[in-house]
């Protein structure tokens, strides 16, 4: 008899390789669309394996090269998935038997294969131990060793070398990209307090845990967290501590006029209505209508009014906004390499042309939007990866053509935080085991 779950996640990560969709796009649709035959269990184990796979695909294929005589461009969709699946599971699961994890492949494998398949997937698997993995720590050269061990692109890693990166730091980079992120929430203060919205989830069995950033909680076992009662009536939103910090540093008050130009999915952007006390303005850009539409959601649920939500692309100059901003928040679209951890996805879809062409639209919002900001105003210009040529390089051509703007020293009045004060204007956080990785800068228009 074929497991359910484990049926449903092959489907999820054939559609993921012959589609080019997303993880959690492709993940949630399949879900929906099976959710009445399956258990919180089945949920669990299927999500865990498609992000488990997608995460290690590079690593499990090397040990798939090392069983097979069929090259894996030769191998079936189907099979090489099955195959993935059961290698992730002997590998990475412990809680899962060996013998589980091989002989549920093999009952795939006779329904999504020919008469061989089930035959080659029982002889690969059966080969497969956990010392495959743990021998890629003894390959000397260090880029190959970083890439089989953790799953990462050769080109990340050379671009992290380029930046003359300690080999250490690259590595430690690596290992927390891969790593399952903490679940924080960022608690609506315009209707609750973390006192009290913790007290009413761990009335719920859930476990809570104050986080550095202010009105941040950590939480455990909290499974459908979208679906609690405290979510719909728009008690919290569920936000990276390393994205929050952003409009942290921004800043706003009460009663300013903000922008936010690349203000979806909304995150970022009802933190900084939260901040003003809902009083005030927030301009929100994006360029699809879908994506604004997020904004809007986002809004609607957390009570929020300042927000007023705009289809804008925003390298095209608007000549009615010149100068019309207290502060201008910019967390323009990037690679994403600090959000590996999140969205495994990327480092499979992005190249290293991607850099190139994402840095000019970076430049162009920077340039084009830095006009709409009144004088001594303040801009935070933010990515969410950690490549100098998509952080620190746009900053500097910037000033070097700008000369009416200079960088600002970021202060941050947290004593948890403290350690993310600068003189320089800058700060670039590393995936570490509490956020993500991000750049921050912040930019002053002179009088």
């Amino acid at each position: 008899m074929i497991d359910k779950a484990r049926e449903t996640a092959l489907k999820t990560l054939y559609k993921i390789d012959k589609e080019g969709a997303y993880s959690n796009i492709a993940l949630n649709e399949i879900l929906e669309k099976n959710r009445k035959f399956l258990n919180e269990k089945d949920i669990g184990l299927i999500s865990e394996i498609v992000y488990g796979v997608t995460t290690w695909k590079l690593t499990i294929d090397e040990i798939i090269k090392k069983y097979s005589k069929i090259k894996l461009k030769k191998i079936s969709p189907w099979i090489l998935n099955n195959l993935r699946m059961g290698i992730y599971q002997i590998i990475f699961l412990d809680r899962i038997p060996k013998s589980a994890a091989v002989n549920e492949a093999v009952n795939l494998a006779k329904r999504y294969g020919h008469k061989g398949s089930f035959g080659f997937t029982n002889a690969v698997l059966r080969k497969v131990t956990k010392n495959d993995y743990e021998e890629f720590s003894n390959i000397k050269d260090d880029k190959e060793r970083l890439s089989k061990k953790y799953s990462m692109p050769i080109w990340i890693i050379e671009c992290l070398m380029k930046e003359k990166m300690l080999i250490e730091k690259i590595e430690e980079i690596c290992k927390y990209s891969n790593e399952k992120p903490k679940l924080t929430i960022r608690v609506n203060t315009l209707k609750t307090t973390p006192e009290i919205l913790k007290e009413k989830l761990e009335n719920k069995k859930i476990r809570v845990e104050k986080a550095k950033l202010d009105s941040f909680l950590y939480i455990q076992n909290a499974k459908n967290i979208e679906n609690i009662e405290e979510f719909k009536e728009g008690l919290f939103t569920v936000q990276d501590e390393g994205a929050g910090l952003i409009p942290f540093v921004l800043n706003p008050k009460p009663n300013e006029i903000v922008l936010d130009a690349c203000s979806s999915p909304g995150g970022k952007t009802t933190y900084m209505a939260e901040l003003m006390q809902n009083k005030g303005k927030i301009i929100a850009w994006d360029m699809y209508e879908h994506r604004v539409k997020l904004v809007e959601k986002a809004r609607e649920r957390l009570g929020i009014s300042i927000i007023e939500t705009k289809e804008q692309d925003a390298t095209i100059l608007k000549e009615e906004y010149l100068q019309k901003f207290d502060k201008i928040l910019l967390d323009v679209p990037c690679s994403g390499l600090g959000v590996l951890k999140r969205k495994p996805d990327i480092k499979w879809q992005r190249t290293l042309k991607d850099i190139e062409e994402i840095a000019n639209i970076q430049m162009k919002i920077l340039t084009t939007c830095s006009k709409y900001l009144k004088n001594n105003g303040e801009i935070i210009y933010s990515t969410c990866t950690i490549l100098k040529e998509e952080n620190e390089k746009i900053i500097e051509k910037f000033l070097e053509k700008n000369s009416n703007f200079k960088l600002e020293k970021i202060e941050i009045e947290n004593k948890m935080m403290k350690n993310y004060t600068n003189s320089d204007g800058k700060i670039q956080l590393y995936p570490n085991e509490n956020n993500d990785g991000f750049f921050i800068c912040k930019l002053v228009r002179k009088s």
